[in-house]
């Protein structure tokens, strides 16, 4: 890795408090696991997560896509949060937001959890 591969996205922006309402909570989920909902996105994270910063023609290399179809997928991913990127120069460095997956974890678990408090109704019942 290079120097600006280590500091090209800096640390992870601040995620607002998780969701006070069930509603907000599943939009929020929604719109993540929409932009998860491709493969290639899917794999273009892993690819983020495994270099820890990338820059987008580094990730084309690595896929059977054209770069416009990089960029698209990479467009998706970053409205949804899920991954930064900053430009340098002609270049854009990408990364993925480590902080925004820990928010989608929780936001997994969050229905779980209404799973089990509903079993724990039926059983109580």
């Amino acid at each position: 890795m290079t120097d600006i591969d280590l500091e090209c996205c800096g640390s992870d922006v601040e995620l607002s408090p998780f969701p006070a309402s069930a509603t907000e909570a599943d939009a929020e989920l929604a719109l993540v696991a929409k932009a998860l909902a491709h493969p290639m996105r899917v794999r273009i994270l892993r690819i983020l997560l495994e270099r820890r910063a990338c820059l987008c023609g580094e990730i084309v290399a690595e896929l059977p896509l054209a770069q416009a179809t990089v960029s698209q997928h990479l467009k998706i991913l970053k409205e949804a949060g899920l991954v930064r990127g900053e430009i340098d120069g002609p270049r854009v460095c990408y990364c993925a937001s480590t902080d925004r997956l820990t928010r989608l974890a929780q936001l997994v678990e969050s229905l779980t959890a209404v799973n089990v408090m509903n079993e724990l109704e039926v059983v109580s019942a």
